[in-house]
């Protein structure tokens, strides 16, 4: 995901490439959900005999400083990435287009040609990234809520901790958060809390002064390093957490296991080993860690949208004290009475009671349709992802790769239900009762 090494590393090669030069051609696509406020043919006449003076960047944006205004600037969200034909540009994991693809991408949502046949394009499979056209992108939204630029503009490292001794929220929530510090996102907010030994969870007034300049020395070297290789994440260093947090399993590093926890809105890396909450937290820190870790391109780049608060109300809603009785008279309320069928999968599926023993087909039909219900939350014995709107009408699907016909589905449940009820009758001569689990 495009992070301020990556954008600074499209800035660099436009810098390098484009400077001086002058736009002939523009191909800008019609897709409103990227494309800003402006309709393709004004952002095409206010790019074209324009000469590209200045590239510029702040946190996880960017803008092209043309001859006179407006400008276009670029907020590159989950996968955008900026493209020059016959020069290499770093790539990352999402930016999805390959050199044997078509040019310009059927991705490209900007495209210009200059006057010397050079050619560059701006693209964006995953469609969260945001083109504008604006007179002053300084002075105007994002850019201008940005705190200051984490590899242009750092704080000292006094400076730094006498911010964070005023800060209540988790250290990890506050480092994505772009009004305080702007292009840190979430690998390398992992990477730096990983080398600096701070738990993500830590409240930030809590990180002692020690704690606090190691992690402001990790920020500066991790995003320095990430620069100077072009944001190439082949050559960094290989004792980084960058390489191991990315697999389907919870892996190791150097020997320690890594786990996966929701801090600061995102999913989150870290070393239980070595990164180690306070004591007086520990007991209250939310148990929320996962087996797997989830997919990062499932969630919208947040880390972009500014304060964390809102993300820390919800942490707290999951921190609760063991033992805690929140019923009446500190009594337990009595467990309800369930009953059990088994699904097609011979998974224990839950059925609401109506007595103690439902003998008629009308009752049988009920219970049928509550299994059916129940077979739809579940697959498996395990709960299903919630649906989510497809991001591309060509190659995405549900979390679990499965494409749902409800009726489909119904009709088949109902009918495996029938049959095992046939095959219970015929052998007992009775109707079957249901099984307790």
């Amino acid at each position: 995901m495009p992070e301020l090494p990556e954008v600074e590393a499209a800035r660099r090669a436009i810098e390098d490439n484009c400077i001086g030069k002058k736009i002939i051609r523009a191909l800008i696509a019609d897709d409103s959900k990227v494309i800003d406020a402006v309709s393709p043919s004004d952002f095409q006449a206010s790019l074209v005999g324009k000469t590209i003076v200045a590239a510029h960047r702040k946190g996880k944006n960017m803008w092209l400083q043309l001859d006179s205004p407006p400008f276009p600037t670029f907020q590159f969200g989950m996968a955008g990435a900026i493209y020059i034909k016959g020069v290499a540009v770093t790539k990352y994991k999402r930016s999805a287009v390959n050199d044997t693809d078509e040019w310009p991408s059927k991705y490209s949502k900007v495209f210009m040609e200059l006057d010397d046949g050079l050619e560059l394009s701006f693209t964006d499979k995953r469609r969260f990234a945001k083109v504008r056209l604006l007179e002053n992108p300084v002075s105007a939204l994002p850019i201008s809520e940005l705190g200051p630029d984490a590899l242009f503009e750092p704080m000292t490292a006094e400076d730094f901790f006498k911010s964070l001794s005023s800060k209540k929220t988790g250290i990890k929530a506050l480092l994505l958060d772009q009004s305080y510090i702007s292009g840190i996102g979430n690998w390398i907010a992992d990477e730096v809390l990983y080398q600096a030994r701070i738990h993500p969870l830590q409240i930030s007034a809590s990180i002692s002064k020690e704690s606090c300049f190691a992690l402001h020395q990790c920020i500066k070297e991790v995003i320095q390093f990430a620069v100077e290789v072009d944001a190439d994440c082949g050559r960094f260093p290989n004792q980084w957490l960058f390489h191991f947090r990315w697999g389907k399993k919870p892996g190791k590093i150097s020997g320690k296991k890594i786990e996966f926890i929701n801090a600061g809105g995102r999913t989150s890396a870290f070393v239980p080993e070595l990164q180690k909450l306070p004591d007086s937290q520990a007991a209250k820190a939310p148990v929320r860690s996962r087996k797997t870790p989830m997919k990062d391109e499932d969630v919208d780049d947040s880390d972009d949208a500014g304060g964390p608060e809102e993300q820390v109300q919800e942490d707290a809603k999951h921190v609760e004290l063991k033992g805690k009785n929140t019923t009446k008279k500190g009594k337990k309320p009595p467990a309800k009475e369930k009953n059990t069928v088994n699904d097609s999968r011979g998974a224990a599926v839950e059925v609401r009671s109506r007595g103690k023993n439902p003998s008629t087909k009308g009752k049988h039909q009920e219970d049928e349709k509550d299994v059916v219900d129940q077979k739809k939350k579940t697959r498996g014995g395990k709960k299903l992802p919630a649906k989510r709107k497809s991001l591309e009408s060509d190659d995405e699907h549900d979390d679990d790769g499965v494409d749902r016909d409800d009726d489909k589905e119904d009709q088949e449940i109902i009918k495996e239900e029938k049959s095992k009820a046939k095959k219970e009758t015929g052998k007992t001569g009775k109707q079957p009762k249901k099984r307790s689990r």
